[in-house]
């Protein structure tokens, strides 16, 4: 009898070991980051529907159902393909085309430690130029993090692991932003080039700039510029940090998204931050940002028939590793809705097994863009693991404030 156990006890062992090592194998498949801008860009469009045409959904769309309504992408290629399907949504309804440029349209050189990229478009030049901020040890290539506006984590965890910084100047396309007063669509750089873009918002021209430094990048090569392509990484906060978040989730040569404290219109899901007070909402956000059309079509209680909402852009960053930060003490942020939109995308990457590259720390005490020493571990731990390939760190963060789960339940917004 003992013998009987002995010998189920050891098959049990070795079903499990397998499996293991099945799931192990899967992940390892699962590419960490690609070598192209947009893996899905021979995909065309889906049809597009008139609001009055649009399903009215209470709840938070289902990001693997196909946007013509009738099956879901069950593996990683067809998550290519709907993927693809909701960045084009998401710049029809929201905000703006985010053109193609071709690598020959793209001149690239370093001056010192100084990159400049010129755009050529429609017989019109964009100079791009940023400097680069290389370790002073360690040996190159070196990983790079890219500061959207600028990088508002503190500069040591970097520093500290040899990682060169770079910063997005947004400012070189295309000044929108909260502050002072712009100059008004159709006047800034990125309109020389696309006059008939007057519609876009700036968030698709920020993403736009941003894929042009990474085509400077990976024009020239490690060898001129010293920094390895496999491991970049973007971050922001604010109107940056959702600055940030579309420029992570439109261009899959990004290996690391940290959006810090991105509010409404970032992480935030639309529908789930009307249902909260004083927040950031689609009714309620700078309309430099975005296209006025999402606004006129989709306010108030018409939220329900826009066909994905923004936990399908947080999902873009999939399968590639992205961490969201949070503080509840401003409560303009909508932090509950992003807490919920987080929970909703995560089911992606838990879908494909790789749920360990995905995470959110929402922590009050601190200032607005401060990031707090009590969450210095969650960023450490996607740095170690996304930038430096430390494979045995652990990146399964959910940190939220206790009330959250009862609160603000994610599980009756997501009915898929």
């Amino acid at each position: 009898m003992k013998r009987l156990y002995f010998q189920f006890i050891s098959l049990l062992l070795a079903v499990t070991l397998g499996v293991v090592q099945q799931s192990q194998a899967q992940k390892k498949e699962v590419p960490l980051v690609y070598q192209v801008e947009n893996t899905g860009q021979k995909y065309q469009a889906p049809r597009f529907l008139a609001p009055s045409q649009q399903s009215r959904v209470q709840t938070l769309t289902n990001p693997f159902l196909w946007s013509k309504g009738v099956g879901e992408a069950k593996n990683l290629k067809q998550w290519t393909r709907r993927r693809a399907e909701i960045a084009h949504e998401i710049q029809h309804y929201e905000i703006g085309e985010k053109p193609v440029v071709p690598m020959d349209s793209i001149d690239a050189r370093m001056d010192g430690d100084t990159l400049i990229v010129d755009v050529h478009v429609n017989g019109q030049v964009l100079t791009l130029r940023t400097p680069i901020y290389y370790p002073t040890e360690g040996n190159a290539p070196y990983p790079l993090m890219i500061g959207a506006n600028h990088n508002s984590i503190p500069a040591k965890i970097f520093k500290e692991r040899n990682i060169a910084m770079m910063v997005f100047y947004e400012r070189q396309v295309n000044n929108y932003s909260q502050f002072g007063k712009p100059l008004g669509r159709g006047n800034y750089e990125f309109d020389r080039l696309y006059p008939d873009l007057v519609d876009n918002g700036a968030y698709s021209e920020w993403a736009w700039g941003f894929s042009r430094l990474l085509d400077g990048l990976q024009k020239l090569g490690p060898d001129v510029t010293k920094i390895d392509m496999a491991h970049i990484g973007v971050t922001g906060c604010s109107y940056a940090g959702k600055m940030a978040l579309f420029c992570g989730a439109f261009d899959e040569r990004v290996a690391l998204t940290i959006a810090q404290e991105p509010g409404g219109g970032g992480a935030a899901a639309w529908r789930v931050s009307r249902m909260l007070g004083k927040v950031e909402t689609l009714d309620r956000t700078d309309y430099n940002w975005f296209k006025e059309s999402l606004k006129e079509t989709f306010g108030e209680e018409k939220v329900a028939f826009l066909p994905y909402d923004h936990h399908e852009l947080v999902a873009m960053c999939c399968p590639r590793a992205l961490l969201l930060l949070g503080n509840p003490d401003y409560e303009w942020l909508a932090d509950p809705s992003m807490y919920v939109s987080a929970n909703a995308a995560l089911r992606v990457w838990e879908r494909f097994g790789i749920e360990d590259r995905m995470g959110y720390s929402i922590v009050a005490g601190h200032g607005h863009c401060q990031l707090p020493e009590s969450q210095y571990p969650e960023v450490e731990a996607f740095v170690d693991k996304f930038l430096l390939g430390k494979t045995e760190v652990d990146t399964k963060v959910r940190i939220a404030p206790d009330t959250y789960s009862t609160q603000y339940d994610y599980r009756r917004w997501v009915s898929w």
